[in-house]
């Protein structure tokens, strides 16, 4: 049987990576997809760069500096998209779908907000997009929430999936560090972009979390309905005091079935997240990833590994390929559906607005050390109907001012909120409440 022929848009870290995965494995490749599967075509803007990685034991692999040659060539089988950001790669995935190509991706951002629209595209074409590596990198939660879990009704689905800020969050706690201080040292590393903003303020987390949404629940990418915090106001104050209550604290993307008086929702929410420290995933450092799967047939299960780099990443996009070159010829209706759930099956369940999720939070007050202040806390937080599980108080400015920790039981986020605005009117208080979420998970 004649090799798959695959278009390259895009020859960077995971672009060289997937060219030199498949060149060194490809025996193996070749064994496992029932045909070979050959790169013929890469589009890149630096010729020069690109000439270098190909190099002369690609055989007849055309280097061109025109992605648009890529998905009109009749000779390219399999378009796949390394490029990166919103507008060309939708306009050139879409032109590949409608030129009768599958298409693999790693872009997490183009399908968090072009999704439906790509999808519908290449179901009416009836191609494949396959986008393992757009989440996660190495680690197969894709393929795990799609087709091994299928049997199960997914409850909820949460993780460390940016391995930047878990870098930064190690960092931190490790050698009490301030967090614009590790950011530096993660830039020097390569763990962090010279422009972080889509890490450290949780975008990236939200993209790869909405896919992973639609998936578990059968929902429509809506990525503008997602909650996003990061962790560029995070304190070391608040990262030592965690480890004091025996919490880690750790930017955690949650999306989960939730009712609010009698009505079904989705959670949708990115943010710094309080985890007990005997949980395994608030031992996860460093820039691993973890996903971590509830479900009701088969319990709890995790899902650990490398979320980035070249060859990581290369193996999710490789094991694309393989899944599309052993399918490319069957009926597109007895394929595995993009989303999981068959097209005319997706559910219009609401994603819960976050005044209405429920949960525990830690509360730090700073305040003057005067006497009532306890008593005006727990009275404001006893009318909003929130209960207090623990309190820790540290004196440690060097003044006649405290601060005040408080880890409530669960409640709604509005309830916080509005006990949060009364604590801020106190005379006794200095500032701004520090309020982060806590989940207990498994």
């Amino acid at each position: 049987m004649k090799p798959i022929k695959v278009g390259l848009l895009g020859i960077g870290t995971v672009g060289a990576g997937t060219f030199n995965v498949l060149q060194r494995n490809q025996e193996d490749i070749r064994r496992r997809a029932g045909r070979g599967i050959e790169i013929t075509m890469v589009a890149a803007r630096n010729l020069e760069r690109a000439a270098r990685i190909v190099g002369a034991g690609a055989g007849a692999c055309q280097v061109v500096d025109d992605p648009f040659l890529v998905v009109d060539s009749p000779d390219v089988d399999i378009v796949v998209e390394l490029i990166g950001g919103y507008d060309l790669p939708r306009e050139l995935v879409l032109k590949a779908i409608a030129n009768g190509k599958h298409v693999v991706t790693a872009n997490k951002a183009l399908l968090a907000l072009h999704g439906n629209e790509i999808f519908a595209a290449a179901q009416e074409k009836g191609v494949m997009v396959a986008f393992e590596a757009a989440v996660a990198g190495g680690v197969p939660i894709i393929k795990a929430l799609r087709e091994g879990l299928t049997a199960n009704r997914i409850e909820s689905v949460a993780g460390i999936i940016n391995g930047t800020t878990n870098f930064i969050l190690s960092e931190m706690r490790d050698k009490g560090l301030d967090f614009a201080e590790v950011l530096k040292k993660a830039q020097e590393l390569g763990y962090a972009e010279a422009d972080p903003t889509f890490d450290i303020e949780g975008v990236d987390a939200a993209h790869k979390l909405m896919i992973m949404s639609s998936i578990a629940f059968g929902i429509p990418v809506q990525f503008d309905k997602a909650h996003v915090e990061g962790i560029s106001t995070l304190q070391a104050d608040d990262i030592r005091y965690a480890e004091q209550l025996g919490y880690r604290i750790k930017l955690l993307g949650i999306t989960r079935r939730a009712s609010v008086d009698g009505v079904e929702g989705i959670e949708l929410r990115v943010h710094p997240t309080l985890i007990p420290a005997t949980r395994l995933i608030a031992n996860v450092e460093g820039a691993m990833n973890a996903v971590l799967v509830e479900a009701d047939a088969v319990g709890s299960t995790l899902y650990y590994g490398k979320g980035a780099g070249s060859e990581p990443t290369a193996s999710a996009v490789i094991a694309d390929l393989v899944d599309v070159t052993r399918l490319a010829t069957v009926d597109p209706y007895c394929r595995v559906p993009h989303l999981a759930f068959q097209p005319n099956q997706m559910t219009d369940v609401a994603i819960l607005p976050m005044s209405e999720i429920t949960t525990s939070y830690y509360l730090r007050v700073y305040v003057n050390d005067q006497i009532g202040v306890m008593a005006d806390l727990t009275r404001i937080l006893a009318d909003a109907g929130i209960s207090i599980d623990a309190v820790l108080q540290k004196g440690t400015h060097g003044d006649a001012r405290t601060d005040i920790i408080m880890i409530t039981h669960q409640t709604r986020e509005k309830n916080v909120n509005a006990a949060i605005e009364r604590i801020e009117a106190l005379g006794s208080v200095v500032g701004k409440v520090i309020r982060i979420r806590l989940e207990t998970l498994s």
